[in-house]
């Protein structure tokens, strides 16, 4: 006679997050022991989760955390947008920032290499990954640091997200601002020093070859060279966009409204699935596959 009922399952499945089934069967595998039973279905879930673990994550969120002078961004990917949107999913990416936040990380591959929980990282996502059905990735992960102000900023869809900082006090509300024009707007760099020589080397290759096209002088060219980079800077640099709240400024200058002194030291802008190669397969053969 088994040494479990329905209560029984019913605890292992909100303490888990696993399937009825896989409960009872947990259950029935361990004579009712609850805590043998969370060990058997975390074996059970590696297993799962290695099958799962080849499928392309590209959808997800971003999440943002600030504590103090330290703000955390995360992108923390899945496979379909319907499970980014899950509850269990949310908590998942709740409770990883805060581990983040507590262990002050340097890099995502510290964090996948670190302990959650009194367990291996990895072993944590597997058991998430059989609980939550998709691939789960935790992609990547910025800190920014600043003994001024931090301003940041996630779409409510969670598909962008950005951190700016000033060494300046007292600027946060300019700074949200600004973070959320930098979400609107895609800025590649933070400010003219920020951009590599190479890729003003190019710009300048790319604006020399159109002028040429177009049938200008090669003894002007040098002249309007300068020009066209000037209107790179502007339309890459987060401080020299125009402000989308007030077009007649710059973002820069925008800043210096909330304070004459205070400039941007800092930038970061994640958008959810960049440079990952999406694979589109035939919803079709993907149930076919399923039912095998």
């Amino acid at each position: 006679m088994a040494n479990f009922g329905p209560k029984d399952i019913k605890k292992l499945r909100e303490t888990t997050g696993a399937g009825m089934l896989d409960c009872k069967q947990a259950l029935a595998a361990t004579d009712g022991d609850q805590e043998k039973a969370i060990e058997w279905l975390r074996k059970k879930g590696l297993g799962a989760a290695a099958k799962k673990a080849s499928k392309v994550a590209a959808e997800g969120t971003i999440a943002i955390r600030v504590d103090g002078n330290k703000a955390h961004m995360l992108e923390v990917n899945s496979q379909t947008d319907f499970v980014a949107k899950n509850e269990k999913f949310q908590s998942f990416v709740k409770e990883v920032l805060d581990h983040v936040a507590a262990n002050d990380f340097e890099s995502a591959e510290e964090i996948n290499a670190s302990e959650i929980n009194g367990q291996p990282f990895a072993d944590y996502l597997a058991l998430q990954i059989a609980t939550i059905g998709e691939n789960l990735v935790v992609r990547r992960y910025a800190k920014v640091v600043s003994s001024g102000s931090l301003g940041s900023y996630v779409h409510s869809n969670g598909k962008v997200g950005v951190i700016v900082a000033s060494e300046t006090a007292g600027v946060e509300d300019a700074l949200k601002n600004i973070a959320m024009h930098a979400a609107a707007m895609n800025p590649k760099y933070l400010n003219e020093e920020a951009v590599p020589a190479e890729v003003i080397e190019k710009e300048k290759e790319i604006a020399r070859e159109q002028l040429i096209k177009e049938g200008k002088p090669e003894a002007i060219l040098e002249k309007i060279l300068p020009g066209k980079i000037k209107r790179f800077m502007q339309d890459n640099t987060l401080e020299n966009q125009k402000y989308v709240m007030d077009d007649k400024i710059t973002v820069a200058q925008a800043l210096k409204q909330a304070n004459a002194d205070a400039k941007l030291s800092d930038y970061v802008r994640f958008e959810l699935g960049e440079g990952i190669e999406k694979v589109e397969e035939d919803f079709a053969a993907e149930v076919a596959k399923q039912m095998a």
